[in-house]
């Protein structure tokens, strides 16, 4: 058992930091970019890669990233959570859009559809590394050219798996979601206390 009930949140996420006050988890951001000979966590599917294989993926190595981290610096041997979001239409990956022009195109392409949100949690304590995945069905109302400009102009698309933030606006988009709307935002809160309570925090 752990006698600090605090863990290290290896995300820049505000989504992920809320959901973790929400359900009372101490941490502290591990910011990854600052280390000094870290591990590059590459972003990318590999070629035939499924979506869920892909978002498991990188959560897990977000988490041993974060892991390495903490070994290199020294620091406190807190937990390393991390997570990594996906959105999968008719078996194609939908990431983070990288200018503007492709989040129009994501979101038409999911304007009437149905599609999959796919995240991943890890938690990594000295060699332990565990993973657990939460899939999610959102379908979309059918959105005309003006509904995507007006949702474009707003910025939420900026940093999001497939263009869009749940709980902004595009919240108005979906017609009907299955599954978990914390883990649609980015981090499932069922599936992240039970990793938390195996590593022996209370949650």
């Amino acid at each position: 058992m752990l006698v600090d009930k605090r863990i290290y949140l290896a995300s820049q996420s505000s989504r992920r930091r809320e959901l973790l006050k929400q359900i009372g988890v101490a941490y502290d951001v591990l910011p990854l970019r600052a280390v000094v000979g870290r591990m590059d966590v590459i972003e990318t599917p590999n070629a035939g890669e499924a979506a869920p294989d892909f978002v498991q993926r990188m959560a897990t190595a977000k988490a041993a990233c974060g892991w390495h981290a903490v070994d290199s610096r020294h620091l406190l041997r807190f937990p390393v959570l991390g997570a990594d979001t996906v959105v999968e239409l008719d078996g194609a990956i939908l990431g983070k859009p990288a200018v503007r022009t492709e989040a129009s195109a994501m979101l038409t392409r999911l304007s009437g559809r149905e599609h999959l949100v796919h995240t991943a949690v890890a938690v990594q304590h000295e060699d332990r590394l565990e993973m657990r995945l939460s899939t999610s069905r959102v379908r979309f109302a059918n959105l005309d050219a003006a509904a995507i400009t007006r949702y474009l102009e707003t910025g939420e698309y900026l940093g999001k798996a497939g263009a869009y933030s749940i709980q902004g606006r595009a919240g108005a988009f979906a017609e009907h979601i299955d599954g978990s709307y914390s883990g649609i935002m980015g981090l499932p809160l069922y599936e992240t206390a039970v990793l938390l309570r195996a590593f022996g925090l209370a949650v």
